[in-house]
């Protein structure tokens, strides 16, 4: 398993959404690292699965080789009904078990000591749950290409890869690397992620194709996609070497494919630049065609946007700008960076997924565009679908995925970020250094907050509890009297301070750094007069009479 940065952390309650979410036992033994998952760590999933898209079923088995890290007898794996773990079998005995709702809890025959390494084989079969708007309300998605062809693929965020494979399924938990052997009908084609090691050709009519990552990855990632593809590959001279470029549309969409993935060329040109060397030059990128939207499949990026620029051809902005470019081939392909990089350790707080890759798409603009206004613009036009009605951060330990705000919240917030650290230069060195201090690893959110306080040498904590923690926009009141300008923060936490740019003299802005309490300023602004704020600080303001 990838190490985890920072073990502990503390969520504030500092200011909760007005209804409280409830929590089952099902929601804990999913979200929750509970003593019969703590005392090992997965190292390597052997993961061996047959696909009868005929019958909509699987079978198959995971060999799950585990680090003992303290004393434990009892071990937790997951697989979400109607799937059935069949038997699970340790050092070739086959345990006794016990299931409880979508876990299953085995009492293992022998002492296993802190240092050892030991292997189970969990044997699985059935129909896994169907998705129903993919990848949002996930699964297996059992469908037909143009030519009426059979068509599978998976897609299970959130939900989890339980839904189909049995596994540790906590997002805190990743093997150092992978096998993917899936065997499907001839004459169809399996895309999995990582590289294709072998392509064996069975007597029964089926083909396995045996896909390895070398590299650790998130359980949610791991995915099958089977059909009618046409393949080519192209390399581009990336920050870490050549990189390997593999992409796999329909065989009925090759030239629709060829006109509009050449678009991720620049968008990994232009991620790299600000984020840091492609994370995973050992197992190569891919674009991969699927029947639903996309999804961030670790260097299997699955597409599904019709071959169109914007999403599904319309521009989220509101702008212009996002209709410049493809929203799957750079949303999707930012995650490689943020989620597939550094993957945070809870559901809860996959705003550093979510937040990082939506600010992406605003970067590219500007990489696009060759204008950091554009990217602006973009940014900001994308504050409109802000909804503020739950906090960014969710509730640890219960699969909590908190609301929809860890996307443009978080975008706007970050761009906000920017402004504050002042040189670009060093904002990139900010985002690059959070790639590079946290490759490959799983951290807390605070992890991430406290490494950009540091490098920005700006105390952030009031602002990242104010922004993460609670759904209020601060705002800064003001009034004009004559020469004299009084401000401050309000609807904000306490201990709030947060600098602003605004426009003392008409025109032209200029910092001031507003807190709790009333503050004065000197302006050329006249009687009646408006103040304006710059618009790159996601922050609103008002005019309040005599304080």
């Amino acid at each position: 398993m990838r190490s985890i940065a920072i073990a502990v952390f503390c969520l504030t309650t500092a200011a909760l959404s007005a209804q409280e979410p409830q929590f089952t036992r099902a929601d804990t033994l999913r979200g929750g690292n509970g003593p019969a998952r703590a005392w090992w760590d997965v190292k390597f999933y052997d993961l061996e699965v047959e696909v009868t898209p005929d019958q909509q079923s699987l079978s198959g088995h995971n060999t799950i080789t585990y680090l003992v890290l303290t004393l434990g007898d009892e071990m937790q794996i997951d697989l979400q009904h109607p799937m059935t773990l069949d038997s699970l079998i340790f050092e070739g005995v086959s345990v006794s078990l016990r299931r409880d709702g979508d876990a299953y809890f085995a009492r293992l025959p022998i002492t296993q000591n802190p240092g050892e390494v030991h292997e189970v084989i969990a044997h699985f079969s059935g129909q896994p749950t169907e998705a129903v708007n993919p990848p949002w309300d996930g699964g297996y998605q059992w469908t037909s290409d143009g030519s009426g062809r059979p068509w599978v693929a998976t897609s299970n965020q959130g939900l989890g890869a339980s839904v189909w494979w049995p596994n540790k399924d906590i997002q805190s938990e990743e093997p150092d690397s992978q096998r993917i052997a899936v065997t499907v009908p001839d004459p169809m084609v399996n895309v999995s992620n990582g590289r294709l090691r072998d392509t064996r050709r069975n007597p029964n009519g089926t083909t396995t194709y045996e896909w390895f990552v070398a590299n650790p990855i998130n359980n949610y990632s791991i995915s099958v996609n089977a059909g009618s593809y046409a393949h080519w590959q192209e390399e581009i001279q990336g920050e870490s070497g050549l990189l390997t470029m593999d992409f796999w549309p329909l065989a009925e969409n090759l030239e629709r494919a060829r006109a509009q993935w050449p678009q991720a060329r620049s968008t990994l040109q232009c991620f790299e630049h600000w984020f840091g060397p492609y994370p995973w030059y050992e197992d190569g990128y891919k674009l991969v065609e699927v029947p639903y939207l996309g999804m961030e499949h670790q260097s299997a990026v699955t597409y599904g946007n019709g071959y169109q620029d914007g999403y599904r051809g319309m521009d989220l902005s509101g702008t212009g700008w996002g209709l410049q470019w493809d929203f799957i081939v750079v949303h999707e392909s930012a995650h490689e960076w943020w989620g597939n990089n550094v993957t945070a350790a809870d559901i809860a707080e996959n705003w550093v997924h979510e937040g990082f890759a939506a600010y992406a798409e605003s970067l590219y603009t500007e990489c696009l565009t060759s204008s950091a206004e554009a990217g602006a613009e973009y940014v900001i036009g994308t504050r409109g679908r802000i909804l503020n009605d739950r906090p960014v951060v969710g509730t640890l330990g219960v699969s909590d995925d908190a609301g929809d705000d860890k996307y443009y919240k978080v975008a706007n917030f970050l761009h906000m970020l920017r402004q504050l650290v002042g040189e670009d230069v060093s904002w990139r060195g900010i985002l690059r250094g959070i790639n590079e201090e946290f490759r490959h690893q799983i951290v807390p959110g605070a992890s991430v907050e406290e490494y950009i306080s540091r490098e920005s040498e700006l105390d952030l904590s009031p602002v990242f509890e104010q922004y993460l923690r609670t759904v209020m926009v601060p705002v800064l009141e003001w009034q004009l009297t004559g020469p004299t300008l009084m401000y401050r923060w309000a609807n904000v936490v306490s201990g709030f301070e947060m600098p602003v740019r605004v426009a003392l003299d008409p025109g032209r802005y200029t910092w001031i750094v507003p807190r709790e309490q009333w503050q004065t300023a000197e302006t050329q602004l006249s009687r009646g007069a408006t103040l304006d704020v710059d618009e790159n600080f996601y922050v609103e303001s008002r005019e309040v009479d005599q304080p």
